[in-house]
């Protein structure tokens, strides 16, 4: 098992800064790939941006890229996300999430075992 505690959302006015934060303990944190999702209200949940186990690559949506920088410390067990520029279309409940490392293409939403309790992002105009 896996347990992943996001902090670090709350409001912010458009074009301002947020910095996520997933701390991981449970199983050795550099066996799992790490990826943010994010939900808004009546939408589907989406894959924001993920990092492979040892953070050599990454991937990002289309809107966010630019903006937005996933990075982990491994010697932490921790994985951030640096949300910058942001919109009011970037409010969502932000989730983050492990799949185990090199099954999934990193662009894939699917495989992610693992799941934070979720972290309020709103974004005021």
């Amino acid at each position: 098992q896996v347990q992943l505690v996001e902090s670090g959302g709350g409001l912010v006015q458009a074009g301002g800064s947020l910095r996520l934060s997933c701390a991981a303990s449970g199983r050795p944190f550099s066996n799992y790939d790490m990826g943010w999702l994010r939900q808004a209200p009546g939408k589907e949940r989406e894959l924001v941006a993920a990092v492979t186990w040892g953070g050599g690559s990454t991937y990002y949506t289309a809107s966010v890229k630019g903006r937005f920088t996933i990075s982990r410390d491994n010697t932490k067990n921790t994985v951030y996300l640096q949300m910058n520029s942001l919109k009011p279309e970037d409010t969502a409940v932000y989730y983050c999430a492990a799949r185990i490392r090199a099954r999934w293409i990193l662009s894939s939403a699917s495989g992610y075992d693992y799941w934070g309790q979720g972290t309020q992002v709103t974004v005021s105009s």
